[in-house]
């Protein structure tokens, strides 16, 4: 099943992907690009824009900068969480500076949430 997508977000999207965060550039780069299983960048759902997509396991990945972690910014993201859920898609986040400090241990929470979600 197609999920759904607003695709006036389809300019917006094409944009974050050719300027993507130095954090999402390594994340990208050097984890999930070659990964067995495809991941897609920037990807629209719903009335969202998601960092990063495996429509498989049905996972969103997302890399928070400090916007997040301020009270509107966690609203929204508590509010876009439950509606990607509804669609049965498990969101996990990673600060930028998880990604910054802790990068293995990024990519093994990603690959344990990637095998807990395919038989």
């Amino acid at each position: 099943m197609a999920l759904p997508r607003n695709k006036n977000l389809l300019g917006h999207a094409r944009t974050l992907r050719k300027e993507m965060t130095k954090e999402e550039r390594h994340l990208w780069y050097d984890f999930l690009r070659r990964h067995p299983l495809k991941f897609y960048r920037q990807k629209t759902i719903g009335d969202y824009i998601v960092d990063f997509y495996c429509d498989r396991a049905k996972l969103v990945i997302e890399l928070d900068g400090s916007q997040h972690y301020e009270p509107p910014g966690q609203q929204h993201d508590q509010e876009r969480t439950r509606v990607l859920e509804t669609m049965g898609i498990h969101v996990i986040r990673f600060s930028n500076l998880d990604v910054i400090q802790n990068f293995d241990g990024v990519c093994q929470t990603i690959q344990m949430a990637l095998d807990s979600r395919i038989p």
